[in-house]
């Protein structure tokens, strides 16, 4: 469903502030800390990261996003918001240099969120059940009217330390208050489930080349293996081992383009014992062996090869 006049003016003054801030392609930082802006005038091959709690906004252009298996596709109709660190692919998959994608992101955290649940609800209940924490939602006027009031800001820097943080609460506020709020609001309650897989998140990410065996991660967070097992995969669409092995991977292609070190190193560094498995696995995840892959990233990014 289109947002009324209003809205698609918004939407247009959206896109052309992430225009005149951008100039070029990549993601560019900008006066407020948290906020970023993407610009890309072609569609992209997919980008593995880990994706850190964001709100994410297109203004124009389309985006798909994947998550294990999980495929989310979003426009200038639609938002994305990522609760917890997330091993993710990125694709534009609708851009031109006549009419680039445009994207803003919003970074926050866990604090944000809590202080916030603090103020609306005196006696927040903890969820029945877990939550994917990455979900895509139909954007709405009032959502886009906050959103742009932060990203005008940037015309006058010297209000920014004061007036951000308070429209950045707002639009905190007006995602909370949609049906899949509960989504972010979990990870701010003590003692849920959600929060303790966050805090298994933090291990895997900490201790990613280690043998992490799930009795292990369980026992760290006082709950059973099954049950850990269980609400990992509700919230994050793969199991503990399938996260650690993206976190794995994900490490060793960066050591491979930014370092002089072969795929056998890599893959031992991030904690593969056998070459071999490290080749297969590597390919089943990015679409080729090591050698190749890192080859054609450094050729697409114009890098020279020693």
């Amino acid at each position: 469903m289109k947002l009324d006049d209003e809205g698609q003016q918004l939407q247009r003054e959206l896109a052309a502030y992430i225009e005149k801030y951008t100039g070029k392609d990549g993601t560019h930082s900008t006066y407020i800390p948290d906020l970023h802006f993407i610009r890309a005038s072609k569609e992209t091959e997919p980008i593995h990261s880990i994706h850190e709690p964001a709100l994410c906004v297109v203004a124009q252009g389309t985006k798909l996003m994947m998550l294990a298996k999980e495929s989310y596709l979003y426009d200038s109709s639609s938002y994305l918001v990522v609760s917890m660190h997330l091993p993710v692919s990125g694709q534009v998959v609708e851009a031109t240099s006549e009419r680039p994608y445009l994207c803003l992101r919003l970074d926050f955290d866990k604090q944000q969120i809590f202080d916030l649940i603090k103020q609306c609800d005196k006696t927040p209940k903890k969820p029945t059940h877990s939550q994917r924490a990455l979900f895509v939602s139909k954007m709405n006027r009032s959502l886009l009217d906050a959103i742009v009031r932060l990203v005008r800001l940037l015309d006058t820097p010297e209000d920014i330390p004061v007036i951000a943080p308070l429209i950045t609460q707002e639009i905190l506020y007006r995602i909370l208050q949609e049906e899949q709020g509960q989504s972010i609001k979990q990870f701010a309650m003590s003692g849920s489930h959600a929060e303790r897989i966050a805090k298994v998140v933090q291990l895997i990410e900490r201790d990613f080349n280690q043998p992490l065996p799930i009795d292990m991660l369980a026992a760290a967070v006082n709950i059973s293996p099954s049950s850990l097992h269980h609400h990992f995969k509700e919230i994050t669409a793969m199991s503990p081992l399938q996260y650690q092995k993206q976190v794995r991977l994900q490490e060793a292609r960066r050591l491979l383009l930014s370092e002089t070190i072969g795929a056998a190193d890599a893959g031992f560094q991030v904690g593969y014992e056998s070459p071999s498995q490290f080749n297969r696995e590597y390919a089943r995840m990015f679409g080729m062996p090591p050698v190749r892959d890192i080859k054609r990233l450094r050729d697409s990014l114009g890098l020279v090869t020693n």
